[in-house]
């Protein structure tokens, strides 16, 4: 019986973390894999590293992180914003990768049966620093700080007026499909770039940057859409939490002066679902 496995941040643009991509490999061939984005920059990057995983694994889903949709000036790819991500969307359909606009497939191997829900939601610079009402307050405390994500010259919006309209607009959709199509009773993975809940961000080495790291708006959302597990990735800080009861799965390979310094096996694949679950565990 294959396991559901989960991996992201591979950002293959670095030899070393490359390499490890080129040696993902299913320890069973029913093995699912969930990647929750951060492959990588550059379009043919992004594609080389989805192709090789489609090929290996019995099936893959895919999130974007904010990395797929920066717009790299040496990217022959020049696509911005909402038709930079249906580019990659179109990419994954071709290779018969799983998407946040495709049905949700449901997992039956080993701690099944659970819907996996890829998500793209990105943030709307909800999770500001104490003491700030206004993007525009939160903003100037990360700049004084030195924090300023490259999502702000790299990550372009349009045809929205700004990313955390962008972001609103997902939520908004999202929150509906899930309410409407999800089958009662039976758990979900929710699989998503940013965590879904703050609390992960409370460790960041440098907190302002967390106004780039989700929404407020899907707080409740693992308890409401009764997450087996949730994954996620994003802030390189690979470990297991838990929160309301429900595991939540950081799944981050991370740049090489990360991985080097703190994982002793970079690049293993994660098992997000226990080998034996009753209905909805909390």
């Amino acid at each position: 019986m294959g396991k559901l496995v989960a991996i992201s941040d591979l950002h293959v643009r670095y030899e070393e973390n490359r390499q490890i991509t080129e040696r993902l490999r299913p320890a069973d061939e029913d093995d699912w894999l969930l990647v929750a984005g951060d492959v990588g920059e550059m379009s043919e990057d992004i594609e080389w590293a989805l192709t090789l995983l489609a090929e290996r694994f019995a099936k893959v889903i895919w999130v974007p992180g904010n990395h797929e949709l920066w717009t790299p000036p040496d990217d022959p790819l020049r696509l911005t914003g909402e038709a930079r991500y249906r580019w990659l969307v179109d990419l994954c359909r071709r290779l018969g990768i799983v998407t946040p606009e495709d049905p949700y497939p449901v997992w039956e191997g080993e701690g099944g049966p659970a819907v996996i829900v890829p998500l793209f939601l990105l943030y709307d610079y909800s999770f500001r620093p104490a003491g700030t009402r206004t993007k525009a307050e939160a903003l100037e405390v990360a700049e004084n700080a030195g924090v300023i994500c490259t999502d702000e010259f790299m990550l372009k919006h349009d045809p929205y007026p700004s990313r955390e309209a962008w972001s609103r607009a997902r939520v908004a959709a999202t929150e509906a499909r899930l309410a409407a199509e999800l089958p009662p009773g039976v758990p979900t993975v929710l699989v998503n770039h940013y965590p879904l809940v703050r609390e992960p961000t409370r460790v960041l080495r440098y907190p302002e940057f967390a106004l780039w790291c989700g929404t407020e708006a899907t707080a409740d959302w693992p308890l409401r859409f009764h997450a087996a597990s949730v994954v996620y990735g994003h802030l390189h800080i690979h470990r297991l939490t838990h929160h309301d009861g429900v595991p939540h799965h950081e799944v981050s390979l991370g740049y090489p002066r990360e991985w080097q310094r703190w994982l002793k096996d970079p690049g293993r694949l994660v098992p997000v679902l226990p080998k034996e679950r009753t209905a909805v565990e909390r």
